[in-house]
């Protein structure tokens, strides 16, 4: 992964395909679908092209996630659609897909010294008990999003909505970073 770019590890979407499903009876319909209501209120199904897991709940709601991408999170939508559709379920045609959260990684190219970046970024946007988690968490205003920097240089971005949500985000701690001489 090149130093000034980021890669999408996770998108999590929702949308609501109709005002109810009976998960017992869309159960045995769906291959290798799994459902137990006293572990778990959702069904729980994952498909391959693209790669996804969808946990559909008796609402009518549907969240998706392990896709890699906004577009395939949207493809794998349009297939459960189809797929709940040929199974005779009553689907809203117009739902409109939601992304919730995209999880992003990146490299920064050098090590960081967190310590360091604890008193630069200031107590009030960060989280940092290295006894309890390696890394240093940052919550950023805007955009608003969650920022986890480790000591190898390495980043986690999560709480993006898009993927400039992202890209702004790597920039904007870069740019912190490099005005505090920590990069």
């Amino acid at each position: 992964m090149k130093p000034n770019s980021f890669k999408i590890e996770n998108v999590v979407s929702t949308t609501k395909l109709s005002d109810r499903f009976d998960l017992n009876d869309i159960k045995p319909k769906l291959e290798k679908a799994e459902y137990d209501k006293s572990r778990f209120p959702g069904l729980v199904y994952r498909i391959t092209d693209p790669k996804a897991v969808f946990l559909l709940f008796n609402s009518g709601k549907v969240v998706c996630t392990g896709c890699k991408s906004i577009e395939n999170a949207r493809q794998a939508s349009d297939k459960i659609k189809q797929t709940l559709t040929g199974m005779g379920e009553e689907i809203d045609s117009n739902s409109e897909v939601i992304i919730q959260n995209i999880v992003a990684s990146a490299d920064l190219g050098s090590g960081l010294n967190l310590n360091a970046l604890a008193l630069g970024f200031g107590m009030e946007n960060i989280e940092y008990e290295p006894e309890q988690f390696p890394g240093l968490v940052y919550r950023m205003d805007i955009p608003k999003v969650v920022i986890l920097l480790f000591g190898s240089g390495k980043i986690v971005i999560t709480g993006g909505k898009s993927t400039s949500d992202c890209e702004d985000a790597l920039v904007n701690v870069k740019e912190k970073l490099n005005s505090l001489n920590l990069l």
